[in-house]
């Protein structure tokens, strides 16, 4: 019989060594149908550190709810040590109408930590913090590219924070980099109660991504690991050491017109680089967008139609592009595609 005590949450008791899915209210549809937080609490027989794991804050930012699914499901996950609190869906509402924003119009990542009596946005957000959030040691909130533009897998950082650097190389995504803290976020908010939160990109809005899946399953495996809450068995094979980038800039289309792209995420640039071309539809003006550095690209438009000013490529600064294309293709082998019925 364990010593632990049970694990309270929402009015509800998990024992040692169970599982449980909480649901949290959160509101009413004008149709009296009840919308929910629902948490899935695995609380181990074991002592250890408290985790959670957050995706689709962002409503159309599907691929994290099925790395989560897939953590659920992941061998030995249920024998933990600690308690690990999953959210596979965050913002109920832009999920189920295929929407990052929630009905009153706001980005539930720029409210945070919320107020009880605010809007929709900040409700459901002071809700998540109080009853997740701060009952955590530490979190991973997965995310992914808006819709119509897709990510390489990678770790963002606060700055400055040495734990979070050691976690993000413990994560093994290709790419680490540091990324500073918005005001309203969750990482803000969550920093500032003292729970440092991964912040892991990966992915199309409103697609899943394989390989984005894998390499956020994997990481996350690999930090339960590093925080002896889970064992050995089963753990991924550790891959190359990520590439990190001190900065990131984006290219943004010089005119408007239809955009062909020449090179994706994963691809290493210097200066000079053609990563592709906008031209307008009669072939009278065309206008080559050049890369002005040394980097990775770590984000890409999948738009050819394009305004002026659009985003269309997204690179992250590197010393050698060599070595990171090496590093990044290491990744990449790593984490062969499924067949479609051998995906779990």
């Amino acid at each position: 019989m364990s010593s632990r005590t049970p694990f309270e949450i929402n009015g509800h008791s998990i024992a040692p060594g169970m599982r449980q899915t909480v649901d949290i209210p959160v509101s009413t549809l004008s149709d009296h149908t009840p919308v929910d937080l629902s948490v899935h609490v695995i609380h181990g027989e074991r002592p250890g550190p408290v985790m959670f794991v957050s995706a689709a804050i962002h409503g159309d930012e599907v691929i994290g709810v099925e790395i989560v699914r897939r953590l659920l499901k992941a061998d030995g996950i249920e024998n933990i040590a600690g308690t690990l609190l999953a959210v596979p869906i965050v913002n109920s509402f832009g999920f189920l109408n295929h929407s990052r924003y929630l009905p009153d119009r706001r980005d539930l990542n720029r409210v945070f930590p919320g107020l009880s009596a605010g809007s929709m946005a900040s409700r459901l957000a002071h809700i998540f913090m109080t009853e997740v959030v701060e009952r955590a040691d530490l979190g991973i909130d997965l995310h992914s590219a808006a819709v119509h533009r897709t990510n390489l897998p990678q770790i963002r950082l606060t700055p400055d924070n040495p734990r979070l650097a050691e976690l993000g190389r413990v994560f093994g995504a290709p790419v680490m980099m540091y990324s500073k803290l918005r005001e309203g976020s969750l990482r803000m908010a969550a920093e500032e109660t003292g729970v440092d939160v991964l912040l892991y990109e990966a992915g199309e809005g409103l697609r899943f991504d394989e390989l984005a899946a894998r390499a956020g399953l994997a990481g996350i495996l690999r930090v339960m690991h590093h925080l002896h809450m889970i064992g050995p068995d089963s753990l991924p094979e550790p891959g190359a050491a990520p590439v990190f980038c001190t900065e990131s800039h984006w290219y943004r289309a010089p005119v408007g017109g239809v955009f062909r792209g020449y090179l994706t995420i994963g691809d290493t640039v210097e200066p000079d680089t053609v990563l592709g071309a906008v031209s307008d539809p009669f072939g009278d003006v065309e206008e080559e967008v050049l890369s002005e550095t040394t980097g990775i690209i770590i984000g890409r438009t999948n738009m050819p139609v394009v305004y002026e000013g659009d985003a269309l490529f997204h690179i992250a600064d590197t010393p050698r592009a060599d070595a990171a294309a090496e590093r990044v293709n290491a990744h990449l082998e790593a984490a062969p595609l499924f067949d479609e019925d051998e995906i779990i």
